[in-house]
């Protein structure tokens, strides 16, 4: 199984949209405290979490709660890391439990935990105008990489509500 982790997250926005991407996807979301907002119904609705009760998330006191708490692969998404996201085979999920970590919007992930699994500290390729892309951009990129090489297992390829001939109806 897939999961986001977010380490520390500020903002409510970012944290909304990256919410939206892991109902989309049915990924679970675990979020590292301290938040840079309050986690209740009212908060989220403004943030446009609209399918919060879809939602598989877990809270955690600190990064080491989390560890302890969730086996498997973690990935890091650093500016400092030297593979790109691609480089990685994320394929071979129903025997590993696969954790992609982002750090907080101001600061990223701290230097102490990167280092202690620096094979799989990435980054996602851009250019040098740009400190960063946004972490729900991120989250969004990454995990559709793994859902790729996953051949998007659990995910449906047509149109639900309006039927699979919608296009073609006049």
């Amino acid at each position: 199984m897939n999961h986001i982790v977010l380490f520390e997250p500020e903002i409510p926005q970012n944290t909304g949209n990256i919410m939206r991407t892991c109902v989309a996807t049915g990924t679970k979301l675990h979020l590292i405290k301290p938040l840079g907002f309050v986690l209740d119904d009212a908060h989220l609705k403004r943030s446009g979490v609209n399918y919060i009760d879809k939602l598989e998330y877990e809270v955690y006191e600190d990064f080491f709660d989390f560890q302890t708490k969730n086996p498997g692969v973690y990935y890091y998404f650093t500016r400092y890391g030297h593979k790109p996201h691609t480089s990685f085979d994320y394929s071979n999920s129903n025997d590993d439990e696969l954790y992609f970590i982002f750090g907080k919007e101001s600061t990223g992930i701290p230097k102490k935990i990167l280092q202690k699994d620096l094979e799989h500290c990435m980054r996602i390729p851009m250019t040098d105008k740009v400190r960063a892309l946004n972490v729900s951009n991120s989250v969004a990129i990454v995990i559709y990489e793994a859902l790729r090489q996953q051949d998007y297992r659990g995910l449906l390829r047509e149109e639900p509500h309006k039927g699979s001939d919608f296009l073609e109806k006049e």
